[in-house]
């Protein structure tokens, strides 16, 4: 047990330093993020020692169950893919432009527009696609307009992972917990919908009252005309997405898996790409999709699973929930969660608690989800988001060190927190 234990902390200790001091790696001309090699590394450190059969982990990953991490990503990257699909057609980009139009170079209706569409779209797509397409966006009006950048980008990244709660494809987290419990796409719906509206409100009166000041000055920003590269296929995306989502909030009655769902509407999403580059010779939109999917979810969710899979085996999970049995569930594993996000990140924090949630206590259950999205704005090691968010902002030069995202992570995760938490515990 102890070493199990031991070699888990240090897999944890080593991904978060490397996470903050080295967040890409460079062998010669190819360059990959650092977060899920030292997972991958310690995963076969873990075999290597015998501490569980490489055949037991293989049944743990194939068999036919909720919690099978393999269909958890199908499903995810089947969203994803169809979401980057619209952003490579400029249709993101055409209604931020829509947006800008709308607000007559002032800050304040400009900011609570931005929130508002960043929130919508990330409802209906998921946090991570919001960070990659908006993130650049926002840099480049601000910097046009020759307004301060970080007003818009901490209210981006806090509505990308605070609306990112109301469905069950809005974060890997979300789709992981959920299933582990067998909970369809409309029962997750039903009970977060109140605790995420509660949470969104209070955020972005947190985030107006932080950034008053700045959105006070005048700004001229000329938008500009933007238009989409393919009206049919942006057309066929948008219906394909949002039959996929109608589907899905039906799928648990109608008898058929959530993972099975996405990936048929993702494969017809790319039949019509792929004609669309036989008849116009035209590759780009094809290749780039398929080519910003974050595969590397893949190896990262894979190895932490299998690492959890060792410390189950050793009864670890078994003492912290006789530990957590003591106090209100929804305080406990809210406030907790929160925390151990920030700790080893979201994604490891969710496949670890879906083994120490007491079967049937939905209030651990929802309150868990919540510390999984919320708990991202604390640091930047909270979840995957935060991580591509701060590398976005380096690569364009925008000046946001680790201690300012605790300064304001602080400051909106409280309120938000006590916010959703409450709202979870009248609702349910």
């Amino acid at each position: 047990m102890k070493i199990a234990l031991i070699i888990s902390l240090i897999i944890v200790l080593v991904m978060i330093f490397m996470i903050i001091k080295f967040p890409k790696i460079k062998i010669g001309k190819v360059e990959f993020q650092s977060f899920w090699v030292v997972p991958l590394i310690g995963m076969v450190v873990i075999f290597v020692l015998g501490l569980i059969n490489f055949s037991d982990a293989l049944d743990e990953l194939l068999k036919e169950s909720s919690v099978n991490p393999i269909k958890i990503l199908i499903l995810f990257f089947s969203m994803t893919f169809m979401s980057i699909v619209l952003d490579e057609l400029g249709f993101f980009e055409y209604l931020a432009n829509k947006a800008l139009k709308r607000c007559s170079n002032n800050q304040i209706k400009l900011f609570f527009s931005l929130y508002i569409l960043t929130s919508i779209l990330t409802i209906f797509t998921s946090n991570d696609i919001i960070i990659l397409t908006f993130t650049p966006f926002i840099v480049f009006f601000t910097k046009n307009a020759k307004i301060n950048p970080i007003p818009y980008l901490v209210s981006e990244f806090v509505a990308a992972n605070t609306w990112s709660m109301m469905f069950i494809i809005g974060n890997p987290t979300n789709i992981y917990l959920a299933t582990s419990f067998n909970l369809g796409f409309l029962d997750y719906f039903k009970v977060m919908i109140l605790p995420t509206i509660a949470a969104g409100s209070v955020s972005l009166g947190v985030l107006y009252l932080l950034f008053r000041k700045e959105l006070k000055e005048e700004m001229v920003i000329e938008a500009k005309d933007a238009h989409v590269k393919s009206r049919k296929l942006v057309i066929s995306d948008v219906i394909i997405l949002g039959v996929c989502t109608l589907i899905l909030i039906v799928s648990n009655y109608i008898g058929i898996e959530m993972y099975l769902v996405a990936l048929f509407c993702a494969l017809m999403m790319l039949g019509l790409l792929v004609l669309y580059s036989i008849k116009k010779h035209n590759t780009v939109f094809l290749f780039d999709g398929v080519k910003r999917i974050p595969w590397n979810l893949a190896p990262f969710l894979l190895s932490m699973f299998v690492i959890v899979l060792t410390d189950k085996g050793y009864q670890i999970n078994d003492k912290i929930r006789e530990f957590y049995n003591h106090g209100n569930s929804i305080l406990v594993y809210g406030g907790s969660s929160t925390l151990a996000s920030n700790l080893i990140n979201n994604i490891p924090m969710s496949v670890f608690y879906s083994s120490i949630i007491p079967e049937n206590d939905l209030g651990a259950l929802f309150s868990t989800i919540i510390g999984s999205n919320i708990g991202a704005f604390l640091t930047p090691i909270g979840a995957l988001a935060g991580i591509m968010w701060l590398s976005i902002l380096k690569k364009y030069e925008i000046k946001y060190s680790f201690l300012s995202f605790i300064k304001y992570g602080v400051i909106i995760v409280i309120p938000t927190l006590c916010a959703s938490l409450l709202t979870l515990f009248l609702v349910l």
